[in-house]
């Protein structure tokens, strides 16, 4: 098996159709990636899983599981009757970016102009608003201090 394998898949006399993972593989991902796949654990068994339902379509839905993993860029290791795919339609393998990549493609795209946002418009200034003249009395208000007889 190649060293850089996640999943493993193939049958077994007594389980039926099996997936177990790699020591390059976290063992929650691969136990929430495999009973996904509707693959259970097997109790006496640590690292193994079988096809829940096995006679229910079971090597469609292996081949399905391994094309799944494989999609999602796993390297998936399956039996010749699990494999999905032709050796010649072999996925092409998923290049990795590293944080210095990631950052220098962040830092490409902000010293590039937005394609969203385009020149502002030229306008001319608005006109200035006519301000009323003061008045040249003051009206008179009067107030009671009091009540009114």
């Amino acid at each position: 098996m190649d060293p850089g394998t996640h999943f493993a898949f193939g049958t077994h006399p007594q389980h039926g159709f099996v997936a177990s993972f790699t020591a390059t593989m976290p063992a929650h991902l691969a136990h929430w990636f495999l009973t996904r796949e509707q693959f259970e654990h097997i109790p006496d068994r640590p690292g193994l899983y079988r096809l829940t339902e096995p006679d229910r379509d079971g090597p469609r839905r292996t081949r399905q599981a391994v094309r799944d993993l494989r999609a999602q860029g796993y390297s998936v290791s399956a039996d010749m009757g699990l494999a999905p795919d032709a050796p010649a339609a072999a996925p092409r393998p998923v290049r990795r970016q590293s944080v210095s990549d990631r950052r220098a493609r962040i830092a490409q795209a902000a010293a590039m102009r937005s394609p969203q946002r385009r020149a502002a418009p030229t306008t001319t200034a608005p006109a200035p608003r006519a301000i009323p003249p003061k008045p040249t009395y003051a009206p008179t208000v009067h107030l009671s201090a009091g009540r009114s007889r």
